[in-house]
Formats: C-alpha cells, structure tokens, sequence
C-alpha cells in the first residue's frame, strides 16, 4: 500500500513529540499543503483568533498550573477562542475552579470543561494518547472529502476531543473516522457550525490573491 508523503511527515513529527518528552501537551498541527518538504497550514480561524488562542493556552495553562498545582494534570486547548478543557485534578471542586479561572482569560468566549477527579495521567497513558491523535490525523489526511486542517483533535484517556469549524456534513464524516481508530472509546465534538453556504464564503476569502 502506498503511504502518502504527508502521512509519513505526519507520523515523523509524531515520533519527535514523543522522543522530547510527554510533560507538556504538544499539538501536532498538519496543513493542507505540501510543496518543496515544507507543510502549509491553512486555518479557517482568522489570522487574531490563531494567535489569541495560542495566548489563551499559555495564559490559562499557567494560571491553572499556578492555582491548582503539581496534583492537577490540565490541558488547556482553544480553538476560535472556545476552551476545552481536559485532564485530571485532585477535588471535585477543582473541577469548577478551573473553568472560572479559564473563564477570566482574556479573549475567552466560552469554555467546555471535560475534567476528572483522579489522580494524573500515566508516561504510557500519554504517549497513548499522543498516537492516537496521530492516527486520527493521519486517517482525516486520508478522507478525501475532508480537509483535514480543519480540525484539531486532542485525545485524554483514549477519548477523542473534535474541534474545528466545519458543516454538519463534516462533523459527522470526521466522527465516523475517529470512531474508526484503533483504541478511541469514545468521541467528544466540540465544533463551531458552518453552513455550505458559510464555508464556501470562506473558501473564497481565503483564496490567494491573483
């Protein structure tokens, strides 16, 4: 069977997430383009919203950290400036002390909180989350109908967080893939609807100039 060149550059960066270690939540993030060795990502969120969301993490992921201490294993994932949150903390009140404190965050528009009580996450759990992410990826890459730089997948605990901004018909199509994976247990959408009609406005937007 033939391996596309963008699945093997998918699962190489995988690999280097992996070999530098699993203490952070590292995000593989694969475009739709692939010219000259070189990934271009094309992101349906404007060029702010990206990097507001990346404030947002390092800000809330920070603040979490400094609020909820070394007992408290939280990823802080935003996309269009929706937050999820997912991991494991120590008290059941943590769990909603987490969410106010995200909730603060500048730019923060809302927030989906997925926390446990529990005691952290394993090394091995870990990295098997981090392959199944990838897996997913490379599956979505796969799906000729999707693009798949669309979605941000995020996996805790063997359970597959979706976000994005897509239609229905996306929703369900990147669903269906995820359930698909070896390992998943379960699938979490936490998309931003589009209509067609939405989506190709945006198409259009994006196009580069001629």
């Amino acid at each position: 069977m033939k391996v596309s060149s963008k699945r093997v550059v998918l699962m190489a960066l995988a690999a280097a997430t992996l070999a530098t270690g699993l203490s952070a939540c590292v995000p593989l993030v694969v475009g739709s383009g692939f010219a000259g060795g070189v990934l271009v990502a094309i992101d349906r969120r404007t060029s702010g919203a990206q990097l507001e969301d990346q404030g947002i993490e390092l800000r809330g992921g920070n603040r979490l950290k400094d609020t909820l201490g070394e007992g408290a294993h939280v990823n802080v994932t935003s996309y269009n400036r929706q937050v999820l949150l997912t991991g494991e903390v120590a008290r059941t009140e943590d769990i909603q002390r987490a969410e106010q404190i995200i909730a603060r965050v500048e730019n923060v528009n809302s927030v989906v909180n997925d926390l446990v009580v529990g005691i952290p996450s394993t090394l091995t759990q870990r990295s098997t989350d981090t392959l199944i992410t990838s897996k997913v990826k490379a599956s979505l890459i796969d799906a000729k109908d999707l693009q798949a730089n669309a979605f941000k997948v995020i996996t805790e605990r063997n359970v597959v967080y979706l976000m994005g901004r897509v239609t229905p018909r996306e929703a369900n199509r990147a669903t269906e893939i995820a359930r698909g994976v070896k390992d998943v247990t379960k699938v979490v959408r936490v998309f931003e609807t589009l209509t067609e009609e939405e989506l190709a406005r945006l198409n259009q937007q994006q196009q580069p100039a001629k």
